[in-house]
């Protein structure tokens, strides 16, 4: 407990340190009422009376040294459009992208961004994008933009760009509806900043200074954009989203061959307030959202895969950053339209309906409210489920913010008693967060405490942590403590363990050289410990690693690490998951360690790869896994990857041996930036399936899209179909 106080000091303290002492640079946007062309020229006359501000700042290879190609920008409005222009200065016409189509990986390319905090708290943003050939990109910031995980292209929203390559340059336009956006009332200042990926002079560049090794579109490091005359009202458009589906489904296992019934249903964004927004959707089908990645997993515990349906995803962080995401995360949304059979194997629980509301009330008020209804599925004892989450933040010194929220999970349905495998009734949680960004980034932690309530079952039930994280040029690092507790219960969450004690740290310190091939040398080192609750604080697992990794300057990488770990069993576990192996006796502790090399080529190149070893002990005998990304851009159309994964485990005895093979060739061709089509193929014999998605997108005007995806699985042990679907979607966004 004194360590848990230490570390609620700290944080508390650490809040009110951060000073940002970067002078913040500014530039003034115009009103006018004269229309523009959006075709990237920038040769409206009214652009010539605009405030050009250029000089961006280098944030790759150095951060202290202007960009050698500079860039500039200029921003101009009226009451229903932000216009953006864009003039980089380049050596050639030669650019880098990896395909025609929307929402591109910036990293590796040519391309522009720009990213806008609204409401001025350093927290949430609206970020935009384009590259030289035109192909647009927007998404959502969230927590500051700390790391990458803090970004979401999967975010669409409707806006105007297009760029035009000339001599020695390129440029571009931005239309971006002020109904697209949220904002207070009668603003007069927001906070933005732009940033720049040049491949010519493998540069990464930003207009408002971002220090080494910040993320470049962190929040914490904006400049001011002041407005000629305050902005009127914020008002959102309401949007009508109507969608058909029709399709055919095989279940080879089951021998059921059916033509899915046509089905139409409907979304719905509607404004609430200023800065509000209401998600509705009625009947949804996801049949066109993006195929997950399979994975191999070696250890005893679920992983999480991210959300990619577009419902969930606006103002996600709200309802979802909540406890430690990697340990104990109270709401996970990809448990919704998901459930367990009779048989306990995951399957497809349809939503019926689901209502959402979230965004700022004032400008330090974050409020969300969801509620989704699943169907019934009786001959899978799958009873109809009411999902329902309150969550807020008020936000509190500079960035930081104290969040939180009641998650209620009811069963609907009746069953007979006698059936044993129905779920409980209900499971609630509530918890409260202190999240907390230093001005300047250079801190970021959190405290959470989670409790849950299910039937007969409220004594204890907690999940708490605490984290502390430091970055600077040099230092780095962060600690962390998390406690989930037996009793406690999220179904709506991720909690891959319970019943233990965890404490990780990691510190890490960087050399940046001013000559040489190698931009920066990190060395690092790091540890974890689990310890068992109700065992009086038993090791259960123990894991560290001493690493290096040299960053060079045409931005390859190169990493070795030496890791050593300790496991103790509870429970007989059999990692190579082949039947008539013998389990790893319980009651047991195993102690190995391991080599890992990794590369990582010039993802700027046509040609990519990234090959990683790891190789030494595994529990009571030998693991050698080699893992490689390859990828081949003909540009400006076709992008081929294959990714694999091998593992060779050799235990001794007859506790088995493995030869576990993941093979996932992609291939991606975008005929234009209207019409893309993708295929990838998934080998796994640990899931002794072979999966085909084949998809085909027009999208025919602005957010509508008329989708055509084609699955097929076969099992690869006995080989032989196992499911098959066509499936065609239209899809057409209607503001109102």
């Amino acid at each position: 407990m004194m360590i848990k106080k230490l570390f609620l000091l700290a944080l508390i303290a650490l809040a009110i340190s951060g000073v940002n002492a970067q002078e913040r640079r500014s530039i003034k946007a115009f009103f006018t009422e004269e229309p523009f062309e959006i075709d990237g020229k920038l040769n409206e006359p009214q652009w010539g009376n605009a405030e050009v501000q250029s000089s961006y700042i280098q944030n790759f290879p150095t951060d202290s040294l202007p960009a050698r190609k500079d860039s500039s920008f200029r921003i101009m409005y009226n009451n229903d459009f932000i216009y953006v222009g864009f003039v980089m200065q380049t050596d050639s016409k030669e650019f880098v992208t990896n395909s025609l189509q929307r929402d591109y990986r910036a990293t590796g390319t040519d391309n522009i961004s720009i990213l806008f905090d609204t409401f001025n708290d350093g927290t949430n943003g609206f970020l935009f994008g384009i590259n030289p050939f035109g192909v647009m990109r927007e998404g959502l910031i969230a927590n500051g933009g700390s790391n990458r995980f803090d970004f979401s292209t999967s975010w669409d929203v409707k806006w105007w760009g297009e760029s035009y390559i000339g001599e020695n340059y390129y440029s571009a336009e931005m239309a971006i509806p002020m109904n697209s956006l949220k904002f207070q009332d009668g603003s007069k200042y927001w906070s933005i900043n732009t940033y720049r990926f040049d491949t010519q002079t493998n540069e990464q560049s930003a207009w408002s200074r971002v220090p080494q090794p910040q993320m470049i579109a962190n929040l914490a490091f904006t400049g001011l954009l002041e407005f000629e005359k305050p902005l009127g009202n914020s008002s959102t458009s309401l949007a009508f989203i109507p969608f058909f589906t029709a399709g055919r489904s095989k279940d080879f296992e089951s021998g059921t061959d059916q033509f899915s019934n046509s089905s139409v249903g409907a979304d719905f964004k509607v404004p609430v307030g200023k800065g509000m927004n209401l998600d509705l959707t009625i009947n949804p089908d996801f049949s066109q959202v993006e195929v997950d990645n399979f994975i191999t997993n070696l250890t005893r515990f679920e992983v999480s895969l991210p959300e990619r349906r577009q419902f969930f995803l606006d103002n996600n962080d709200l309802f979802g950053g909540f406890g430690n995401g990697r340990d104990a995360n109270p709401f996970f949304s990809r448990r919704i339209g998901i459930a367990r059979d009779k048989e306990g194997n995951s399957i497809e629980n349809p939503i019926v309906v689901g209502a959402r509301l979230s965004g700022k009330i004032g400008d330090k008020f974050r409020l969300g409210v969801l509620n989704v209804q699943t169907e019934a599925d009786l001959d899978n004892h799958i009873p109809s489920t009411n999902n329902g989450m309150i969550a807020f933040q008020q936000k509190v010194f500079s960035r930081s913010n104290i969040g939180g929220f009641i998650l209620n999970r009811q069963h609907n349905t009746e069953f007979n008693s006698e059936i044993e495998s129905i779920p409980q009734k209900f499971n609630r949680v509530i918890g409260i967060d202190y999240n907390l960004a230093s001005a300047d980034n250079v801190y970021n932690g959190k405290f959470y405490l989670h409790k849950s309530l299910s039937p007969d079952d409220s004594e204890g039930n907690l999940s708490w942590g605490t984290n502390l994280r430091y970055n600077t040029r040099n230092w780095g690092g962060f600690a962390n403590i998390s406690y989930i507790d037996s009793e406690f219960v999220s179904d709506l969450g991720f909690i891959p363990r319970k019943d233990v004690f965890k404490l990780d740290g990691r510190l890490a310190y960087t050399i940046w050289p001013k000559k040489g091939l190698i931009n920066a040398h990190i060395f690092d080192f790091f540890q974890s410990n689990s310890l068992i609750i109700s065992r009086d604080y038993q090791r259960t697992d123990y894991f560290k690693k001493f690493g290096y990794q040299g960053n060079f300057r045409n931005q390859s990488q190169f990493e070795f690490a030496f890791r050593e770990s300790y496991t103790y069993l509870i429970d007989g576990f059999n990692p190579t998951r082949k039947s008539g192996a013998r389990d790893l006796e319980g009651e047991t502790g195993y102690r190995y360690s391991t080599i890992q090399l990794q590369l990582r080529s010039n993802p700027q190149k046509k040609f990519f790869t990234n090959p990683q070893l790891e190789i030494g002990q595994f529990y009571n005998g030998k693991r050698v896994s080699i893992e490689n990304e390859i990828t081949y851009r003909i540009q400006p159309k076709i992008n081929i990857g294959l990714r694999t994964n091998f593992d060779h485990i050799t235990l001794p005895d007859d506790y088995g041996m493995a030869n576990i093979l993941l093979v996932s060739p992609r291939i991606q061709y975008t005929f234009n930036r209207n019409l893309f089509w993708s295929t990838l193929i998934q080998y796994s014999n640990q899931r002794d399936n072979l999966g085909i998605n084949s998809r085909l997108q027009w999208r025919f005007a602005p957010l509508s899209d008329l989708y055509l995806v084609y699955n097929d699985n076969y099992f690869t042990t006995t080989w032989g179909p196992r499911g098959r679907s066509v499936n065609l979607k239209l899809t057409y966004w209607l503001n109102i």
